[in-house]
């Protein structure tokens, strides 16, 4: 099973339209067990891009596969560089209104769950408990050789300490906390090892070409059969990685329900797919069903 390859996908001029109607939306959540499985679109109100969207980064910028990190010195003194630059203004990033939504819709008891293909944190810094990190996490480092698992912080620090006066200026910052530096920006970039057994480090996320550990997705795919349905926010679905969850959903006879500004890969197998910002519909339903959605300063920190 290969996890999001670097695809292109082109809607078919007979998807059904987009909507403005957000009454499918707020009557799933009156009904409860609504899982939610989120993609990058929620967070670009946070500040981080999207690959797929308005000027999304694919069009500019291609993420790092498993296949070239492990392949040679090189690939990763370039990948740990953008890494290490992106994460200084990634690690400050802060939940928006779509998160801080979700949260409280799983505190008034309306979810079964969160399942997110994003590998940033902020559901969880919004309040959000259980998620599933579908691609894991840029918080965690992991040792590719005796498997410790780090916080992203420590080694940030001494990653700080090893490259004194390492501050480039970058083109842009991309969903997987990679920033565009150039080749000469990063040729005296310094990888440190693991710790404990000199191995190579890497962040705990799962890179495209790389496979997605089967029992996090045989998770995923028990919480889609216990839902009573399911809404995506904020994803093209344009690979398998989500997009498998909508079929299972829509086979089992489920309700889906999408809230995208942009067509999406699942949009045949929607109920309905509401093109509005994320967090305007998300505190709009809110709103709506009486519930209180924290505001930005009552937020969780991130961790």
């Amino acid at each position: 099973m290969r996890m999001r390859p670097t695809l292109s996908w082109t809607p078919a001029e007979d998807l059904p339209p987009g909507t403005t109607d957000l009454e499918p939306v707020a009557g799933a959540l009156r009904t409860g067990g609504v899982l939610v499985l989120s993609g990058a679109g929620i967070s670009t109100e946070s500040g981080i891009p999207d690959y797929r969207g308005e000027g999304g980064s694919l069009s500019r910028h291609t993420p790092m596969t498993y296949q070239d990190f492990t392949a040679g010195a090189q690939a990763r003194r370039r990948y740990w560089a953008r890494s290490h630059l992106g994460w200084r203004t990634f690690g400050r990033a802060r939940p928006n209104a779509g998160h801080r939504a979700v949260a409280a819709f799983a505190r008034d008891g309306l979810l079964s769950g969160v399942i997110t293909q994003n590998v940033d944190g902020l559901h969880q810094a919004a309040g959000s408990e259980g998620v599933v990190e579908l691609h894991g996490s840029l918080a965690r480092v992991v040792c590719l050789s005796c498997g410790a698992v780090s916080p992203r912080h420590e080694l940030a620090r001494r990653l700080e300490e090893a490259n004194p006066g390492f501050d480039p200026v970058a083109a842009a910052i991309n969903p997987d906390g990679d920033a565009d530096l150039t080749d000469d920006q990063v040729a005296d970039f310094r990888v440190l090892p693991c710790t404990i057994c000199g191995g190579i480090l890497k962040p705990d996320v799962v890179f495209f070409g790389e496979t997605v550990p089967p029992p996090r997705v045989e998770h995923c795919r028990t919480l889609v059969r216990e839902a009573a349905s399911l809404l995506v926010l904020g994803s093209s679905l344009t690979v398998m990685s989500g997009l498998r969850f909508v079929r299972q959903a829509a086979q089992a006879g489920k309700p889906v329900l999408i809230v995208n500004r942009d067509p999406t890969r699942g949009d045949p197998h929607a109920l309905a797919r509401v093109s509005l910002p994320l967090g305007t519909a998300l505190t709009t339903v809110a709103d709506r069903l009486g519930v209180p959605v924290d505001d930005e300063v009552t937020a969780h920190p991130r961790q």
